[in-house]
């Protein structure tokens, strides 16, 4: 069986890690216990907290046993890690009410069955902690002039806003939740985001002086796109992996829109396809490249929404971009429909409309925000004198364009807002 952090190194996942021969030699005589921690700000994650998902889920198709740990107690304090101005404080009941959110969000990704993996809650512990005898058993092994150099504190105290105590102490949190975890589970391996290297450190020194054991850390590097913006950032705001906030459709259609220097590199995080598929695929270009993109749009949408999700999301698209037939060839291992599909539009957002209220003429900008496509009837004329608005496929350049039944096609009125967002009116006869 191969090594994990081969398969790590090999699909683009690892920035730096540290004691390199030692952790190899740890994993082999494995298998062993990892963890990752997820800071509960929000009741959901979204695309930037992709990678560390799938490192789990990688570690655990090696056999290893991954440890999600949900932050209920340091998310009462805030990571100031790549944040310049200090987070909001959250109340305990928001970051309860979080907590258990990812829980269940977690849970698609990762088998929690038959110990096979553990979702803990950090507040287990930090908020049972006495201040002095924490101070006196684990604070004595924490150096001040090492903290703040650690590129977390430095940030902020360059910052204007400053670095508070509540703050300064987060280290030391995540440090003891190393340490917790090493007690309680046999855990020795941490892993997170490349600003969390100080904070990784941090802990491995206080497994190895608290209780002289061995630990390790690993760090994922920042994933931008070629055009060096964040992951999961749009226009629109960020792309979450709750259903609720960004739809399965439009979730496919950001894995669509893709750059095509980034659609490999992207298939190696993000899907589990064999990477001796999808080496051949930094050769492919056009059409080609285009149909690699419609497989990693539909295999991370599998992955996150699952595989029913991921088919209507296709079809959606398949029946307003037109069917693209992909050959069995091109990343065979993926289970998307191959040649001839069946289209349909189930993932566009839809919405009725009377064809009595279209014998009377609704004005194209009244219409653009009653269906969610403009955020105003202002913003609406502004989308329409750029070039923006679009019916059944075809520019609308009028300002007082009115819609009427005769822009009905097929028994629906297909809207379009720049390149991603449509709507579509199911016209009835009320």
């Amino acid at each position: 069986m191969s090594n994990v952090i081969d398969v790590l190194e090999e699909r683009g996942f690892i920035d730096n890690k540290t004691h390199d021969q030692e952790l190899r030699e740890h994993i082999n005589n494995g298998p062993v216990t990892c963890y990752i921690g997820f800071d509960p700000t929000a009741s959901s994650l979204h695309i930037g907290s992709l990678v560390p998902i799938m490192a789990l889920a990688h570690m655990q198709r090696n056999g290893h046993r991954p440890i999600a740990l949900v932050g209920g107690g340091t998310g009462l304090v805030g990571d100031p890690s790549g944040k310049t101005e200090m987070r909001k404080i959250l109340t305990i009941e928001d970051v309860n009410h979080n907590a258990e959110a990812l829980k269940k969000q977690l849970s698609r990704f990762i088998d929690f069955g038959a110990d096979k993996a553990l979702l803990v809650n950090n507040a287990d512990w930090l908020t049972r902690i006495e201040y002095i005898p924490f101070l006196r058993d684990y604070g004595r092994h924490f150096s001040v002039n090492r903290m703040i150099k650690a590129e977390s504190y430095r940030m902020r105290l360059e910052s204007e806003e400053g670095l508070s105590f509540i703050e300064f102490n987060y280290m030391l949190l995540q440090a003891y939740d190393f340490l917790e975890l090493y007690r309680r589970y046999e855990c020795r391996i941490q892993m997170g985001g490349s600003d969390q290297w100080g904070n990784i450190v941090a802990g491995i020194d206080l497994v190895r002086k608290a209780d002289q054991g061995a630990a390790f850390g690993l760090t994922f590097p920042l994933i931008t796109t070629s055009s060096g913006a964040k992951m999961g950032k749009t226009a629109a705001g960020a792309v979450w992996l709750d259903a609720e906030r960004t739809s399965p459709y439009d979730f496919y259609q950001y894995w669509i829109n893709t750059d095509d220097k980034d659609v490999a590199r992207f298939l190696a995080l993000y899907t589990f396809l064999p990477m001796a598929e999808i080496h051949p695929v930094y050769q492919l270009e056009g059409a080609d490249l285009n149909l690699a993109k419609t497989i990693l749009a539909f295999e991370t949408t599998q992955i996150v929404h699952g595989q029913t999700a991921a088919l209507e999301a296709y079809k959606a698209a398949t029946s307003v971009f037109g069917a693209r037939k992909i050959p069995a060839s091109l990343l065979p291992a993926s289970t998307i429909p191959r040649g001839d599909s069946v289209a349909g539009d189930l993932g566009v957002p839809s919405s009725d409309i009377a064809v009595s209220e279209l014998s009377v003429g609704i004005p194209l900008f009244k219409l653009f925000h009653k269906v969610g496509l403009a955020n105003s009837g202002g913003a609406a004329r502004r989308l329409i004198s750029q070039g923006g608005a679009y019916i059944n496929g075809s520019r609308i350049e009028t300002m007082d364009y009115t819609v009427t039944a005769d822009d009905i096609d097929d028994g629906t009125i297909m809207l379009r807002s720049g390149k991603k967002k449509y709507h579509k009116l199911v016209v009835n006869d009320r």
